[in-house]
């Protein structure tokens, strides 16, 4: 088979199996990078990619998983040394059966900007200089496999097409719930890589066949019918005893089989899978054709965890820009971007679904204040964003920071726009806004509004962006200089959506300008809109007029079934009630009339991940309280409101970093405060933390770290892969009396259990918790160890109670 026939093929391929497994089993030595193995013994890798080929591989992926720089330290071993010897490898090996070769790329270990330290460009050029050594050495296509991260795979997916033109097929790890480790959803994963030119996407590793499937069927159901779609799910379960994985190849093969529904492009095995199971594939999958029927795709817009499906009226909140409001420009000028993040929380708070963000204050150096803007607000909100700006530098600057699929207002009918920001919407993968004037202006007339809308529709699908991502707005005039102009917006936007299928979208408030008692005129305006099929409303929505009018509407036209959300937002609301939530200048409570009283502000500001927010209130406070009190009274109770809506699943990994960061930022006032005034500080409890001998990855160690700093304990971290006498000396030379360890790699967990029994016999009068993905609680007891903690917060509470904090 030829790279360019990939898709093209009338039958399910086959991919292949677990290439760890196959080293374990020949004696893979702890602490050995699999990698280095392509040139230190390329015999064992080539016939291991030979035993994939013969029983039915048509696509081989190279043993390049761990190819970077950050992996291969120590090594002696180059990036390009690696990949060149095992894409040979694997080349000689695919030859006799005509397979392809796949440089296959992992996770480079480290969390990004702002969850971790790893600059977004740090990581695009990393991912750069694997993906030019996979040219080089003659790869067919490069295979993005086993991502937790949407941020990361699009660094990578950025990295690959800005340096070559081979195909990509990316796929990411699921957790049991539906998401990833840091809490992405199918959904997001699907509208963010396709945008992103990513020709084929799937789901691999963490959970077997089984568990898979559903998140399978999601994963075909967000994309096109016709677009690839394949998956690698592990062999079940890791055994307690450390003995293989619980799914065995008759098993597998069984349990694949409703996956012929699917239509896969191609299906295969990941971590304890074999040529075996593999063999077995040939059977289940013979005469299953590629693709699945056609449907509508719907119009998304998301961020990791939160995926908006614009389908009706959906509020875009308007407030995060700079017209009419002189704060808002003082702000921009002077970088303060905690003021942008108040305004974003409050617009998330009031119901909005999107954030439109417009920076373009006369001055400013617009394309640096917008990069900056998005990955701020992004850190504290996960609605998605619309990135509001005529700048083309500008845009290009936020789409490329943006995480996830965001939307782009706006383009005009003017064809040198066009030109320039039709190809970055294609490029980043983003729904764009389409304005009715050109260089003549807003035509009065609706007829002349639709045409240059049709203009912009088949520039926009020209340019291949999908027509589920092409709105148009139709322009909101004011009615007090053009009344008479007021309908025929309406009436352009009813021909857009019937005539041309494509989305709509207005600002909504334009239409009060200059007129007493705003909200009377722009509700009853944004109703007409809403029965003329208008899907993005950009509005204030804390106007509770306006967002009543949206939640009533899709009642009457039963797109809120049951009245499901309407009774959500308004059950036990009077009506004063209801317009006193509608005053901008409400009065804050007094003092206790929230849980929390003096201290609500603080935790407020903590559980919302504000930074700067949490210091000034910090400081607020520590004019009147003592430092211990504000932790303990407001620090500590607010990172265990975020902790329980963590382990409910209601909030994900990059808030409760950004809490954790937010509560730090507080800790710092706590500590100067503390130093100044020569109080008792001290910790709660030393805790040494280590990811085991041979393990590289340290990423949930390292959350593990900051939650606990945040608790008030300190933490001694030795790092990623340490020795066995590291961790007992430390222990020993420290008094430690709680020691926590890290694996992510089955090949270590032996490491773990000779690190616990080092401390055991070493006589320390210490406990040990242990985590990590490949671990369950019954293996944590099976090694010696006292707990088997979950995740960051489990580790917390275990804390917690073992020096008995409350």
């Amino acid at each position: 088979m030829k790279a360019e026939d990939l898709f093209k093929q009338d039958n399910t391929l086959l991919l292949d199996g677990g290439m760890g497994t196959m080293l374990q089993a020949a004696g893979l030595a702890l602490g050995e990078k699999p990698e280095a193995l392509n040139l230190k013994d390329p015999a064992l890798i080539e016939s291991i990619h030979a035993r994939y080929a013969a029983a039915g591989s048509a696509i081989l992926n190279a043993n390049t998983f761990g190819a970077s720089a950050h992996k291969l330290a120590g090594t002696g071993y180059t990036v390009e040394q690696v990949i060149a010897a095992g894409i040979g490898c694997a080349k000689r090996a695919a030859a006799p059966y005509g397979a392809l070769v796949a440089l296959d790329v992992g996770p480079l270990g480290e969390l990004l900007e702002p969850s971790g330290t790893l600059a977004f460009e740090d990581a695009v050029e990393e991912y750069a200089r694997i993906v030019r050594a996979g040219v080089a050495a003659g790869a067919d296509l490069v295979f993005f496999e086993t991502f937790t991260d949407l941020y990361e795979l699009k660094a990578a997916l950025l990295a690959c097409k800005e340096n070559c033109d081979l195909p990509i097929l990316a796929s990411m790890s699921f957790e049991a719930g539906g998401r990833t480790f840091t809490g992405c959803t199918v959904e997001s994963f699907a509208a963010t890589a396709r945008g992103l030119g990513a020709d084929a996407l799937g789901i691999n590793c963490s959970l077997g066949p089984k568990e898979i499937f559903p998140m399978a069927q999601r994963l075909a159901a967000a994309l096109p019918g016709d677009y690839p779609v394949f998956v690698k799910p592990n062999a079940g379960l890791p055994r307690a005893d450390g003995s293989g994985y619980d799914v065995t190849p008759q098993l597998f093969a069984h349990q694949m089989k409703p996956y012929r529904a699917l239509g896969l492009f191609a299906a295969g095995g990941c971590c304890g899978t074999t040529p075996d199971y593999i063999r077995l594939l040939n059977s289940v999958f013979a005469g299953c054709q590629p693709g699945r029927e056609a449907h509508p795709m719907p119009s998304v817009l998301c961020t990791p965890v939160d995926c908006v499906t614009v389908d009706g009226i959906t509020v875009v909140g308007e407030r995060i820009n700079p017209t009419g409001k002189k704060r808002f420009q003082q702000a921009v000028r002077e970088g303060d971007m905690n003021y942008l993040l108040e305004v974003a929380v409050s617009q998330a708070e009031s119901g909005a679904a999107v954030l439109d963000v417009n920076v373009g204050v006369p001055g400013v150096d617009e394309p640096a204040v917008m990069a900056r803007a998005i990955k701020a607000i992004q850190s504290v909100v996960s609605l998605p964003l619309q990135l509001d700006s005529s700048n083309p530098e500008a845009l290009a600057r936020g789409l490329r920071v943006y995480n996830g699929k965001p939307i782009v207002n706006s383009v005009n009918g003017e064809r040198a726009v066009l030109e320039k920001i039709l190809p970055l919407c294609k490029k980043y993968g983003a729904a764009v806004v389409g304005l009715t004037l050109d260089e003549n202006g807003i035509p009065k007339e609706a007829a002349r509004r639709v045409e240059i809308a049709r203009r912009i529709r088949d520039a926009a699908l020209e340019a291949g962006i999908p027509r589920e991502d092409i709105y148009i707005d139709c322009l909101t005039l004011t009615a007090s200089a053009q009344q008479e102009d007021v309908l025929a917006t309406v009436q352009a936007l009813r021909e857009c959506k019937e005539t041309l299928g494509v989305r709509t979208v207005l600002g909504v408030s334009n239409i009060s300008f200059g007129l007493p008692c705003r909200p009377y005129l722009n509700t009853t305006f944004l109703t007409m809109a809403m029965s003329a099929g208008l899907d993005l409303a950009i509005m204030n929505p804390a106007s509770e007029e306006m967002m009543a009018a949206v939640y009533a509407y899709n009642v009457l036209t039963n797109r809120d079934k049951q009245s499901a959300a309407y009774i959500a937002r308004y059950a036990g609301r009077t009506l004063p009630q209801a317009a006193a939530a509608a005053a901008p200048s409400a009065p804050a409570p007094a003092e206790g009339a929230e849980p929390g009283g003096i201290y609500a502000p603080l935790m407020k500001a903590v559980e919302q991940g504000l930074k700067g927010e949490a210091a000034a209130q910090t400081r607020a406070l520590l004019a009147e309280k003592e430092p211990l009190a504000v932790v303990d009274e407001a620090l500590i109770p607010a990172l265990d409101v975020v902790g329980a809506k963590y382990e409910k699943g209601t909030l994900f990994l990059p808030q409760l970093l950004q809490a954790a960061s937010a509560a730090q930022s507080a800790f710092e006032e706590i500590k100067t405060a503390i130093a100044k005034n020569g109080a008792a500080g001290g910790s709660k409890g030393r805790i040494l933390l280590a990811t085991v001998k041979g393990d590289v990855h340290d990423i949930g160690k390292n959350i593990v770290r900051v939650i606990l700093e945040n608790y008030g304990f300190e933490v001694i971290d030795l790092g990623r892969d340490v020795p066995v006498e590291a961790v007992v000396e430390t222990a020993r030379e420290k008094e430690i009396h709680l020691v926590g360890l890290s694996a992510l790699m089955t090949t270590t967990l032996k490491s773990m259990e000779e690190t616990i029994a080092a401390l055991h016999a070493a006589g320390l009068d210490c406990k040990v918790m242990v985590g990590g993905a490949v671990l369950t609680e019954s293996y944590a007891k099976q090694i010696g160890a006292d707990w088997y903690a979950k995740d960051a917060k489990q580790s917390a509470d275990i804390a917690r109670a073992f020096f008995g904090v409350s």
